[in-house]
C-alpha cells in the first residue's frame, strides 16, 4: 500500500472496506513510539490518520487512509484532516492521541464530533501547570511555591515575597520550552525573549529531578519505575546531553512509591499512563525529601516508550492507547525487574542541519555500552521539529544495576562525536565530554 503524500496532503491506503468502526489516530512520530497495529484491528476498524510528512512513513500499511498536515499541534489543519476523514468514513468512534503536544487537540476535535473521550475540560489538571498544581496543593502533595505569572509585576512581587531565584515556564509547555531562570529582578527582560503566553511561576528547587513513569489503574499502582535525569531537560535544550538511568535503591523506592500512589490518586482517579516529575533531596536525618514538578497524562517521551517495551516488555503506549479507546488497561508487573536508561544528544548546531561524521568507539564490554542506537546517516538531515525524537542521536542501556548503566551512559557521552554542517555551511564538532 502507497504511503506517498499527493499534493494535496492526502495519502490513500486499501484498507477501507472493515465493518468495526471508525477511529482517527493523531500521529507525529517518525520511529515505532506506538504500535497502532497492535492496539486497534486495522482489519475490522477503519482507522485513519491525521500525520506529518516526517512521520507518514511510520503510519501502519492497514490504515483506511491518511491525512498529513503541517503540524499535529494545529488544530485549523488537523480540523481540516478530520472533516474530509469524517466525510469518508464517518463519524469516529475514538480519536487517539499518545503524544503531549496532541492532547489538547484531540480534546476539541472529540468536542466538536461528540465523539467519546477525554475533554478538554477533563484534560486541563494536566495540560495546564497552574490547575495541575492547585490539584495536588489541595490534596497535601509537597512541591515548590507557585503562582499565576501574568506578567513581571507578578512574578517580581512573587520573588519579593519568596526569594530568587524562581523560574518562570509556560502553563501548557512541553519538553521544557520556554522555562527560563531568574536570578534577580535584572533577569525579568528575559521573559520577553519568547512571544507572550499564560505562564506560572515557582520557587526554584536545586534538587536533582527524577522522572517516575507507570500505570495508575484507578485503585492502586500498576507497574512503575522511578529514574534520576543525568542532566536537565532545560540543559538539553541549551545544548547539553540529556540522560535517565533507573532507580534500583529500596530505600528510595519505597517513599517514592507511595508519594506517586498519591499523586496519581489526586490527579486522575480513574485509570491513566503518566510520567511524573519530582525533586528528590534529603532530610537532615537523611531520609528522602520529595517534591512535586509535574505531570504528563501520557507516555514518558525520550526513550521511555523503547526501553520499557524492550527492557521490562511492558508497552506503556499501548495502555495509553487503551485508556483513550474506553478500554481498562492490564499491564503485567514483573516480579524482577532489570534496569534500563537512555541517553540522547543534541545536534552541535540549530537544526535543520546535515550530518557529517559520526563516531563511538567501541566499548571494552557489551554491557558498557548503549544496547541500541539510533544515529542519522552521514548526509541526512536532522529537522527543526522539537522534542526529543529527531535529536542528534539517542541511545538505550540496559544493566545489573543503576550504577551500571550510569557508567554506560556517562561512557557513550564522553566518548561520542557527531558532526554536522549548519545551513550557513560552517563545519562544527559535538563532543560530550564538555
Amino acid at each position: 500500500m502507497s504511503k506517498h503524500s499527493e499534493h494535496g496532503g492526502h495519502s490513500e491506503h486499501d484498507g477501507r472496506s472493515g465493518n468495526g468502526g471508525h477511529i482517527i489516530v493523531i500521529h507525529r512520530w517518525r520511529d515505532r513510539h506506538a504500535h497502532y497495529e497492535e492496539y486497534v484491528d486495522h482489519r475490522t476498524h477503519r482507522v485513519t490518520y491525521v500525520t506529518t510528512e516526517l512521520a507518514l512513513d511510520s503510519v501502519p500499511g492497514g490504515a483506511a487512509a491518511a491525512r498529513t498536515v503541517p503540524a499535529t499541534d494545529d488544530l485549523d489543519a488537523v480540523w481540516r484532516a478530520v472533516t474530509e476523514l469524517r466525510t469518508h468514513f464517518g463519524v469516529p468512534e475514538r480519536v487517539v492521541a499518545l503524544n503531549e503536544g496532541d492532547l489538547d487537540t484531540a480534546a476539541v476535535i472529540r468536542e466538536r464530533l461528540g465523539c467519546a473521550g477525554q475533554t478538554s475540560a477533563a484534560l486541563a489538571r494536566f495540560r495546564d501547570k497552574l490547575t495541575m498544581n492547585q490539584v495536588t496543593a489541595d490534596a497535601g502533595i509537597p512541591a515548590p511555591v507557585f503562582a499565576d505569572a501574568p506578567d513581571e509585576a507578578a512574578v517580581l512581587a512573587f520573588a519579593e515575597r519568596h526569594g530568587w531565584p524562581v523560574v518562570v515556564k509556560p502553563r501548557r509547555g512541553t519538553a521544557s520550552r520556554g522555562v527560563v531562570r531568574l536570578d534577580s529582578e535584572a533577569d525579568l527582560p528575559l521573559l520577553r525573549t519568547s512571544p507572550p503566553e499564560p505562564r506560572l511561576v515557582q520557587q526554584f528547587c536545586a534538587n536533582p529531578i527524577f522522572h517516575i513513569d507507570g500505570l495508575w489503574t484507578g485503585e492502586e499502582l500498576g507497574p512503575w519505575r522511578a529514574s534520576r535525569y543525568v542532566n536537565t531537560c532545560v540543559d538539553f535544550t541549551q545544548g547539553e546531553a540529556l540522560g535517565s538511568v533507573e532507580v534500583d535503591d529500596p530505600e528510595l523506592l519505597r517513599p517514592m512509591a507511595e508519594f506517586t500512589s498519591r499523586l496519581a490518586r489526586a490527579l486522575g482517579p480513574e485509570p491513566w499512563v503518566f510520567h511524573l516529575e519530582a525533586f528528590v533531596g534529603a532530610y537532615a536525618d537523611g531520609s528522602p525529601s520529595i517534591q512535586f514538578l509535574e505531570a504528563g497524562y501520557r507516555v514518558g517521551g525520550a526513550e521511555i516508550p523503547f526501553v520499557w517495551r524492550e527492557v521490562h516488555g511492558i508497552d506503556l503506549a499501548g495502555a495509553a492507547a487503551d485508556v483513550q479507546l474506553g478500554r481498562r488497561p492490564e499491564l503485567p508487573v514483573p516480579d524482577v525487574w532489570r534496569t534500563g536508561g537512555w541517553l540522547l544528544v543534541p545536534s552541535p548546531v540549530p537544526a535543520p542541519c546535515r550530518v557529517t561524521a559520526w563516531e563511538l568507539p567501541e566499548p571494552p564490554t557489551s554491557d558498557e555500552g548503549p544496547y541500541a542506537l539510533v544515529v542519522p546517516t552521514v548526509g541526512q538531515v536532522v529537522p527543526r521539529v522539537g522534542g526529543y525524537e529527531h535529536v542528534g542521536a539517542r541511545f538505550r542501556f540496559l544493566g545489573e544495576s543503576s550504577g551500571d548503566v550510569e557508567k554506560a551512559i556517562l561512557r557513550t557521552a564522553a566518548q561520542f562525536r557527531l558532526e554536522c554542517v549548519p545551513e550557513r555551511g560552517a563545519r562544527v564538532a559535538c563532543g560530550l565530554d564538555r
